[in-house]
């Protein structure tokens, strides 16, 4: 938990030095890496309910970071998408932030680095595979 924690401070500091909040730099990050997805699959992947989401879309669109387009396959659907200057400030963002995690990460080797990375996927795939009551 320390660890965790410890990690969580220099994550926090990186946002906040960005003016951004945790929310908005992951729903950013997710439409960078993986372009314009539908609302409600941004916020089940980062674990955001509805009127969260709707709150934080609105912030964003109001500062012409993203705008919501219909889907193109579903009318009653929105997806969300960079503007240029959302992509402009998330660019420069995630690699000041990447930076950041990679200097907090300094005592393990890159080898290790990657071995604890396939290994908190491998924990993560497993504990998602339990139901919570097991």
């Amino acid at each position: 938990m320390q660890a965790m924690r410890a990690v969580s401070a220099h994550a926090k500091a990186s946002f906040a030095a960005m003016e951004l909040g945790r929310s908005d730099f992951l729903i950013l990050e997710m439409l960078l890496h993986k372009g314009p997805q539908l609302v409600n699959h941004i916020g089940n992947r980062i674990d955001l309910t509805s009127g969260s989401m709707s709150t934080a879309i609105d912030r964003l669109s109001e500062r012409g970071l993203v705008e919501r387009v219909p889907d193109e396959s579903d009318g009653r659907a929105k997806r969300v998408t960079l503007t240029r200057e959302g992509k402009a400030l998330i660019a420069k963002a995630f690699a000041e932030h990447k930076k950041r995690i990679d200097r907090t990460a300094h005592a393990l080797s890159k080898p290790e680095r990657a071995q604890l990375i396939a290994l908190l996927k491998k924990l993560g795939l497993g504990a998602a595979a339990l139901s919570p009551d097991d």
